[in-house]
């Protein structure tokens, strides 16, 4: 497996797509966003990111034991304005989500009965049976709240890469305990409401740029979903998919399952840095600045 896939130019032309682009067509399709991916590192760099002073005054951090779903699992996660991501080490999941190069992508709606279009969506594009599930949080009272409702291609299990739109619930945002904000709108579930505001507090302000290696059967499965969202999809000549929705560019590479894995990320910062500092976080990268981005980057285990 390649080491250190900089992202830096990783995206090329696509990289840079403004939100301008293509807005008025986007304006009444895109229904939903980049909210979260998580991924499956090593353990020395899933111990160091963990464990590292550093990306607690660079980020909203924090290391969280959820329970969910009738599973428990705790996350490594760096939470900005109104994307995040999250990072478990090899063994820390169940089954073959336990494996290291294991990723995810969650894309979400921002208008409550959004989801139930992309549904519709989908089936319009030929998916005759999407995959409904309704996740539940516990809080330690052993009272699951419903949390959100998601929307897979597929109920068949994937190989490495598990994609899935999902929509926040009413029910959790009345919970006093999930600790979100008001509506800024009518029917109002965005990724905005359900993070804090503390990453104002930090250096980071969002995920920007995702690059991802994942299986090309889970990939064939993901661009339906993708498109039935109001995704442009972009598919390059070696079969790699890309797709922006104003905030985050996302790039999936289809590769052979033993070389999946984290290529890469890019975030915002909310103010602009004049200095580079190079933090090494197990077997990552993260440079910060100068401006108003960093760039982390992942080597594959030896």
């Amino acid at each position: 497996m390649t080491a250190t896939i900089a992202l830096t130019g990783a995206f090329e032309a696509g990289a840079q797509t403004s939100p301008a682009d293509g807005a008025e067509t986007r304006a009444s399709e895109q229904l939903l966003h980049y909210n979260h991916a998580y991924a499956v590192v090593d353990r020395e760099t899933a111990d160091a990111i963990e464990n590292s002073d550093y990306l607690r005054e660079f980020a909203n951090f924090e290391v969280r034991t959820t329970t969910g779903g009738g599973l428990t699992w705790t996350g490594r996660y760096l939470y900005g304005a109104e994307t995040y991501i999250e990072f478990f080490g090899e063994g820390d999941l169940p089954g073959a989500d336990a494996l290291y190069g294991a990723s995810g992508l969650g894309v979400s709606t921002e208008h409550a009965g959004d989801l139930a279009t992309v549904t519709d969506r989908l089936r319009d594009l030929g998916i005759e049976e999407p995959a409904p599930y309704r996740q539940t949080r516990d809080f330690g009272d052993g009272v699951r709240v419903p949390w959100f409702d998601t929307i897979r291609t597929t109920s068949d299990l994937y190989d490495a890469f598990d994609a899935w739109s999902m929509e926040y619930l009413p029910e959790y945002f009345a919970d006093p305990r999930g600790n979100t904000g008001p509506e800024s709108y009518p029917g109002d579930v965005s990724a905005a409401r359900y993070l804090s505001d503390d990453y104002q507090d930090h250096q980071l302000r969002d995920v920007t740029q995702l690059h991802l290696g994942v299986p090309e059967r889970d990939l064939a499965t993901t661009v339906p979903l993708l498109e039935a969202g109001g995704y442009d999809v972009e598919t390059r000549g070696n079969g790699t998919v890309v797709v922006n929705d104003g905030t985050t560019t996302i790039r999936l590479d289809p590769v052979p399952l033993d070389e999946v894995g984290l290529r890469g990320l890019q975030f915002s910062l909310n103010d602009a840095t004049g200095t580079r500092h190079v933090e090494e976080i197990g077997r990552s990268t993260l440079t910060v600045g100068p401006g108003a981005r960093a760039v982390w980057t992942f080597d594959a285990p030896e």
